[in-house]
């Protein structure tokens, strides 16, 4: 049997979103990040649940939302598979990434929780992306 790949879900019930919402987008940023590649298999539904402790069929829900973008595809018995990635890769290798985490850190240094971080990385891509046709 394929070995699943390293990707853990991380599932926060305080957040708003929909637990499987939450699965299904870091199933994209792993794809993004390039830490799934084509025929990569997921964790298994029963993996999942005893990693999170949530309902089988939440893995489900994501798993059938993931295949409907046909970014994964369920082979019965087998297991579900990456078909296509995300994005580049060369993302992941870029310098600006060495930046981004240094301002993290340096973001976190001063007081800053990782929610408040996330809301003014997302006010500054927000606002950097307005009116870009190519988001």
């Amino acid at each position: 049997m394929a070995e699943s790949a390293a990707v853990e879900f991380r599932i926060d019930r305080r957040s708003g979103v929909a637990t499987y919402l939450q699965i299904v987008q870091q199933t994209k940023q792993a794809l993004r990040l390039g830490l799934l590649e084509p025929g990569d298999r997921l964790p298994t539904a029963r993996e999942v649940v005893e990693a999170t402790a949530i309902n089988p069929n939440t893995v489900l829900k994501a798993y059938r939302e993931l295949e409907r973008e046909g970014l994964v595809e369920a082979r019965r018995g087998l297991g579900t598979f990456v078909r296509r990635t995300l994005g580049s890769t060369a993302a992941n290798d870029t310098p600006l990434r060495g930046e981004l985490t240094d301002w993290a850190r340096r973001a976190r240094e001063t007081g800053l929780e990782r929610d408040d971080i996330a809301a003014l990385f997302s006010v500054v891509l927000d606002s950097t992306f307005k009116g870009d046709d190519r988001t």
